[in-house]
């Protein structure tokens, strides 16, 4: 350890220690603003980041955080993890009550210590210390203390001064130090919004925050990675897995991702490789044979959560995972991949940000980013996307965990930022045939199709594995607004060929219309109305983001009671904007029986904040017009 970390840790231990002694621990001295929409308060947090050597780097970070009420409790973020790369130096919490009196001391040994990982015993070595606290109330105050030391430099740790919803910071700083012969690169996100400083010499980077007031989340808005403050920081030279490296662009990146982690685990024992080739022999072309690959995978495997970065970036050997039978999403995509090799189809692995927020990488900065792995096929027309780690999802399906966003495919060649598959508005469509029979008490005897796909279909398709018990529950919550709703036949069926969702049901309701002396009142849409109107804010702060659109198309017969005629429909109606479209039309086909059409476009994008009124009010016109009605007066038969 050389004479500038030390330096630097004593400079940082005096610091932290002298506002220990200030009156960080006690809630009375925050700030009114800082407790506006409020659960918790970072009162203090440092990290220093020493990078000895392109293999050796030490975090020690302080953090006290005033906890406001129960809400605020995981905001503390007192865990660790840790395996054979990254060594716990020292672990400890304090905690103080309200005035600031010590209360609690956790020591390192206090901890939680369990298993980082469920269900596998791949990754025996990855395991997490966590502070399993339960207040005695409210507000509390708790100083965390941490330092690791880690032999895999490949991700440091970004500065991210803001990390949740409802958390306030009154002061936060971060430092990077590291020896002459390395190179540090940045990538700045959002600072000029929360006025963050920055300070730089030869071999130390500092970033300081103060004083940033709680975001309050709002719907329809940009993901929090998108609006929250934020440096990204990656060494040109580091280590991984006892492997090391020098990279500056993602091409570099990939190739050296391939070449050193990947390409020696596709060891699969001979007697596999000769059954998968037996398997595809009579298939016409690569993608058939990938079919029945990724089905095989499916059939055999079982998948075992390890998030990128505890497990390692290092995939498991594919030999362990076909003798186990299971793995994480790097073993899982790997083992596919090499079983698609014995096979002769090409397949690339896939580093990608997993979840519906469509969070992409940052395609300009080249550094260990992602938190997922998925598998490219490449094809002469486009490119095919495997989710490895389901059982449940057909081939080429991805839905809305990895849609529509940048990953790095990785190839021998090098790495590449692609785009994965995007679910357009007429791809994500939902179309609706049914009829309903209207009794002369009101009741209503009806039966209804309904067909999925696209994003859609990604909403629907787990129904298939759902009990009869829960699937009638789902149903009865789907059409809550019919009272009485009493479900008399399901039947489902999962076109994974077409990746299409079919849905049959049949059902009854007592009382569906209102009875007002000889009139009778029909809402007309028994099956999609849209009760949903999005949340109204006074003073909005972000812009308007749909993330997906969606297409429903519906056709409904309804049969009146033959002593009953149409005295009033509603009008036909058409609204069209740059959020959608809404058309409905109620078209008579007989004395008693009336045919009700209805589409409802929502598109996706990113609109201006000001555009959001505008937005909710079409929801809220569409809402009410899903509720229009069809009044039937009784004939008075002489």
């Amino acid at each position: 350890m050389n004479l500038k970390y030390v330096v630097s840790i004593v400079l940082f231990l005096i610091i932290t220690n002298t506002f220990s002694q200030q009156e960080f621990k006690t809630s009375f001295t925050i700030p009114a603003n800082l407790t506006a929409n409020a659960n918790a308060v970072v009162r203090y947090n440092q990290t220093h980041i020493a990078l000895e050597s392109y293999s050796e780097m030490y975090i020690t970070e302080k953090r006290i955080i005033t906890v406001l009420n129960k809400s605020g409790d995981d905001a503390v973020n007192a865990y660790v993890y840790y395996d054979n790369n990254v060594k716990i130096k020292e672990l400890e919490a304090i905690v103080y009550n309200a005035a600031g009196v010590q209360i609690k001391k956790i020591k390192k040994n206090d901890f939680k210590d369990v298993s980082a990982v469920d269900g596998g015993t791949l990754y025996s070595d990855s395991r997490v210390k966590y502070l399993e606290y339960t207040p005695i109330g409210y507000p509390y105050t708790l100083e965390f203390t941490c330092k690791t030391s880690n032999n895999n430099t490949a991700f440091i740790r970004p500065f991210m001064p803001l990390s949740e919803y409802f958390v306030s910071v009154e002061n936060s700083s971060y430092q990077i130090s590291y020896p002459d012969d390395i190179t540090i690169r940045t990538k700045n996100k959002n600072l000029e919004d929360f006025k963050i400083e920055k300070e730089e010499i030869a071999g130390v980077i500092k970033y300081k925050a103060k004083n940033i007031l709680a975001i309050k989340p709002e719907k329809y808005a940009p993901a929090f990675f998108d609006i929250a403050p934020k440096v990204l920081l990656a060494s040109n030279e580091f280590a991984l897995e006892g492997v090391h490296s020098e990279v500056t662009s993602w091409n570099d990146f990939g190739k050296w991702m391939y070449h050193d982690l990947i390409k020696h685990t596709h060891d699969l024992p001979t007697s596999t490789t000769s059954m998968i080739q037996d398997l595809v022999k009579d298939e016409p072309n690569d993608i058939e044979k990938a079919k029945k690959i990724y089905q095989y995978v499916q059939d055999k495997t079982r998948y075992i959560s390890v998030q990128v970065g505890i497990g390692g970036w290092k995939p498991f050997n594919a030999s362990e995972v076909d003798r186990l039978g299971y793995g994480d999403c790097k073993g899982l995509t790997n083992y596919t991949m090499a079983l698609l090799k014995a096979a002769g189809v090409k397949s690339n692995y896939t580093v990608v940000y997993a979840g519906k927020s469509q969070r992409s990488l940052e395609k300009d900065f080249a550094a260990m980013q992602g938190n997922h792995v998925i598998l490219n096929i490449p094809t002469e027309d486009d490119n095919i996307w495997l989710e490895c780690t389901s059982q449940k999802l057909p081939f080429g399906f991805i839905g809305d965990f990895t849609d529509d966003r940048d990953v790095l495919v990785i190839t021998p060649e090098g790495g590449e930022i692609k785009h994965t598959k995007k679910y357009h508005v007429n791809e994500s469509s939902q179309i609706i045939l049914g009829k309903y029979k209207v009794s002369n008490e009101g009741a209503i005897n009806a039966e209804v199709q309904v067909n999925s796909g696209g994003i859609q279909y990604d909403d629907k398709y787990w129904l298939e594995t759902e009990a009869q018990r829960d699937l009638d529950k789902h149903y009865k919550k789907r059409w809550r607004y019919i009272n009485g709703l009493s479900i008399s036949g399901m039947d489902i069926e999962n076109d994974k060929t077409n990746i299409e969702f079919v849905e049959r049901v049949t059902f009854e309701a007592p009382n569906y219309t209102k009875m007002v002396g000889d009139r009778m009142l029909l809402t007309v849409n028994a099956f999609n109305r849209n009760t949903h109107v999005p949340d109204r804010y006074r003073n909005r702060k972000f812009p308007l983001k749909v993330k997906r659109g969606f297409k429903d198309i519906d056709e409904v017969e309804i049969e009146i009671p033959l002593d009953y005629k149409v005295e009033s429909m509603p009008d036909n109606i058409l609204i069209e904007n740059k959020f959608g479209q809404y058309k409905t039309e109620v078209i008579v086909k007989s004395d008693n029986v009336l045919v009700y059409k209805r589409e409802f476009v929502i598109n996706d994008g990113e609109f201006p904040k000001e555009d959001y009124r505008a937005f909710r009010d079409f929801h809220k016109e569409v809402s009410k017009k899903d509720n229009a009605k069809i009044a039937l007066k009784k004939i008075n038969k002489l």
